[in-house]
């Protein structure tokens, strides 16, 4: 059974699938014809909130997490990207700087994409032009969620809702019954949660002794979605 099946992620999850995929061949070689890629390690940024962009970044492998810092350094994470997806695109469509920060949360293979390459594909495919404007469309309503999410949840529910959506996120040769591993570690967790470190170390030890998760150091294995999807609340 599919998690679709039993919860509407979709509400706040960004799309898995790569504005890529299918692209027509002389689009996709013309975008990467001149891309350079790199091996970011764990923690490394790939780009920073306030920088000038010079072009995108495609994940090859690896998963990245964007975020924004407080006036206390403590990081809002609202977005982890997967291996297919583009980042950095909106202050190179905006002209403007990068809004927010991008790092590692695992080794990763990233390109860079030149800024010329990414807006020359833009003005002559329809159909990248189609796929990037339905994606930011998403991406809006996405963002529209999440901050009624903060608003008006618990931080359990929204710790649940945020496990659910990693479950998907590091999904790798899943069959069912078989656990699921989050390789993230406790301070990136309460980013994505929005509260304290400690906070989400006491909600992740509740889901333990409730035989929800079980945690092996940084890694959580999560083994019964369905109390997760109950304890969301998201109706």
């Amino acid at each position: 059974m599919s998690i679709k099946d039993i919860f509407p992620i979709e509400k706040w999850d960004f799309k898995r699938e790569s504005i890529l995929l299918g692209l027509p061949a002389e689009d996709l070689s013309l975008l990467m014809e001149n891309r350079v890629e790199q091996v970011y390690k764990k923690g490394e940024v790939i780009f920073k909130e306030g920088g000038l962009p010079g072009g995108i970044f495609y994940i090859v492998e690896g998963v990245v997490k964007k975020f924004k810092s407080n006036a206390r350094s403590r990081e809002q994470i609202f977005y982890v990207a997967n291996s297919g997806a583009l980042i950095g695109y909106h202050a190179v469509i905006t002209g403007e700087r990068y809004p927010d920060t991008a790092a590692t949360l695992e080794d990763s293979l990233i390109a860079f994409i030149p800024r010329e390459d990414f807006l020359k594909v833009l003005q002559q495919s329809p159909t990248f032009n189609y796929r990037l404007l339905r994606t930011l469309s998403h991406e809006f309503s996405v963002l529209v969620n999440g901050l009624n999410l903060v608003t008006q949840r618990s931080v359990r529910e929204r710790m649940a809702l945020q496990l659910i959506l990693l479950r998907e996120k590091y999904k790798v040769d899943f069959q069912p019954g078989m656990p699921v591993v989050i390789n993230m570690n406790r301070e990136d967790l309460a980013g994505m949660v929005g509260t304290a470190t400690e906070n989400a170390i006491r909600i992740l030890s509740e889901f333990k002794e409730e035989g929800i998760l079980e945690t092996k150091g940084s890694k959580i294995l999560i083994h019964d979605v369905m109390k997760l999807t109950k304890i969301a609340n998201y109706q």
